[in-house]
């Protein structure tokens, strides 16, 4: 069933105080309340000099008949529904993650290019499943990823709970998607992982600006079967449920892995 996300002013408040939203505060004006920011108001916030800029979706300018990433390629211009959580939150993600955002639109346009604008590889399949609902994951600890790879959800998130709050494993979310699902407080939250692993002293920042580059030079994202799930409703914090052992074992996120199903190892730094 498609997500429907609730009518803005009727956002419980809660889920603007925990993850993922609660790492969205410096824009909170954009988010709470009964008005919608407008398109020059998110447009203000671009640094000066930003080769892109959100534009209105409307009838008008749907008429070019442009491809939504070649207007972004070849324009700069961001085509964005006003009034609309999903847009506005693909909008904070740009303004979050230029160059993560750039480097999957330049990938893009190269699969267009090669396909058609209206036949879709299994690469731009990978890039759009990133794009809705993907996190950039750091792990220090290899141990983690062999629970990983077993779906041993019990162990990735209760036994090594504190993993999760020690730094042994970091996320970045980057899937606008996530974050509209993120404003329903009983929705439990599955991200779709590029995994890094290093025992250096790399931060998510760092490894985030890393897999933008990775992504432009076509090393990442050729298949969806690349990423991994990662229910991050599970996390300390990001759901009130999971404070308990039980959460660990019952809750409906944490699915068996797949007969066969087997994972890339996490990029080294």
């Amino acid at each position: 069933m498609r997500y429907v996300a609730p009518v803005r002013g009727t956002v419980d408040p809660q889920v603007f105080d925990r993850p993922p939203l609660v790492a969205w505060q410096d824009h909170a004006r954009l988010l709470h309340g009964s008005d919608w920011p407008t398109i020059e108001a998110l447009n203000a916030l671009w640094p000066a000099g930003s080769p892109t800029c959100f534009v209105a979706q409307d009838l008008e300018l749907l008429a070019d008949g442009l491809h939504y990433e070649q207007r972004i390629a070849e324009r700069g211009a961001i085509a964005t529904r006003e009034g609309n959580w999903h847009d506005l939150l693909n909008a904070l993600i740009w303004l979050r993650h230029p160059a993560l955002k750039q480097a999957l639109n330049h990938r893009q346009m190269i699969e267009i290019a090669r396909m058609g604008p209206k036949l879709r590889s299994r690469a731009q399949y990978a890039m759009t499943h990133f794009d809705e609902g993907g996190v950039i994951v750091l792990v220090r600890d290899a141990a983690l990823m062999a629970l990983w790879d077993e779906h041993d959800w019990h162990g990735l998130f209760w036994r090594h709970r504190d993993a999760w709050i020690d730094g042994s494993i970091q996320v970045e979310l980057f899937g606008h998607a996530l974050l509209e699902h993120a404003l329903s407080p009983d929705k439990l939250l599955v991200g779709k992982a590029v995994v890094f692993q290093s025992t250096g002293t790399a931060d998510i920042e760092q490894v985030s600006a890393y897999c933008a580059e990775q992504i432009a030079a076509g090393q990442l994202l050729h298949d969806p079967l690349e990423l991994r799930p990662l229910p991050l409703s599970g996390i300390p914090g990001w759901h009130p449920a999971n404070v308990d052992e039980a959460f660990h074992r019952t809750t409906i996120c944490y699915q068996a892995r797949r007969a066969g199903r087997h994972y890339p190892s996490a990029h080294a730094l």
